[in-house]
């Protein structure tokens, strides 16, 4: 079975090389409690971008000792959001980002510029300016496919590398991200992925990174996926 790579960036000299992923779960994982992952939700999401991540991080909790408590989160506090093909979510949670370790991003909307999606969020400025002030040591901004591009309106992704949906990385680029052609990019704090379906990358990514190994390849094992593409990280 081919299993993904993962690609370091040399900061100073542009050049990568390439190693295999293997790590051990975090010391003393368990004591520090759940994996606190909430994801954003808005009207316009994209149901995949936000289906995905949000079962990765769910199932994860089955596999780690330390387990998960996700949720999904509306800047406007709780209520009824309609994502991109008509799914309507309830939504319990209201805006609550100093109590998660992890904030998802999904994307949606990129192609209707004036209809419902990250353009009406970016117009609107409720979710960047609640995703700018939420900035704390500690929380994970993660994103996919172009929910980057609520992050950049944020002010999140300036000068740090990221990705976002192919067709969006002019977008990404010109909001100051340093736009990287990487499935996912890990820049510590900030961990972006490109793609529709790249939130389950993005969530067994962090997965790996914060829970472990075995709880990814648990992960992978019960959804019969295998994580795909490359991780481009310092």
């Amino acid at each position: 079975m081919e299993r993904r790579t993962f690609l370091r960036g040399a900061a100073a000299s542009g050049v990568a090389t390439t190693v295999s992923a293997g790590a051990a779960a975090p010391a003393g994982a368990a004591e520090r409690g759940p994996l606190r992952v909430q994801v954003v939700l808005f009207d316009g999401v994209e149901e995949q971008d936000f289906a995905g991540p949000y079962e990765v991080f769910s199932a994860a909790g089955m596999h780690a000792a330390r387990g998960t408590e996700v949720s999904y989160a509306r800047v406007d506090g709780p209520g009824v959001v309609t994502a991109a093909y008509g799914t309507k979510v309830q939504v319990e949670r209201g805006w609550a980002p100093g109590e998660a370790d992890v904030l998802v991003v999904p994307g949606g909307g990129y192609s209707k510029k004036q209809g419902p999606g990250i353009w009406g969020e970016i117009r609107k400025g409720a979710l960047p300016s609640a995703l700018a002030e939420a900035r704390r040591d500690g929380l994970i901004f993660a994103s996919l496919c172009t929910g980057a591009l609520l992050l950049g309106a944020a002010g999140l992704v300036r000068g740090r590398p990221c990705t976002t949906h192919h067709g969006a990385k002019a977008d990404l680029a010109a909001q100051g991200g340093v736009v990287k052609d990487a499935r996912v990019v890990d820049d510590g704090s900030l961990v972006t992925a490109g793609g529709i379906t790249s939130g389950l990358d993005l969530a067994l990514w962090l997965v790996h990174r914060e829970l472990g190994a075995d709880a990814a390849v648990g992960v992978e094992t019960m959804l019969e996926y295998e994580a795909r593409g490359t991780v481009w990280t310092h």
